[in-house]
């Protein structure tokens, strides 16, 4: 039965292929996750900067900080 030798050949590649696809998945995956474990908090990040550029002045900046601490 030399046809069974195909098989296994088509059914090994079909393996090393959903093997890679869900290496590159899960790659991609914790890529996209890590920056949210690595930035504490974004929002507070972006406060800041604003206040920093004078875009809003103390009195507002200290109004949406006390806002996003108490989440």
């Amino acid at each position: 039965m030399p046809f069974l030798g195909h098989w296994y050949v088509l059914f090994a590649l079909v393996l090393y292929a959903v093997v890679i696809v869900l290496a590159v998945w899960l790659v991609l995956w914790a890529i996209r996750i890590a920056p949210r474990r690595i930035r504490p908090d974004n929002a507070l990040g972006i406060l800041n900067e604003r206040f920093a550029r004078g875009e809003i002045d103390q009195q507002e900046y200290e109004t949406r900080k006390a806002a996003l601490l108490r989440r």
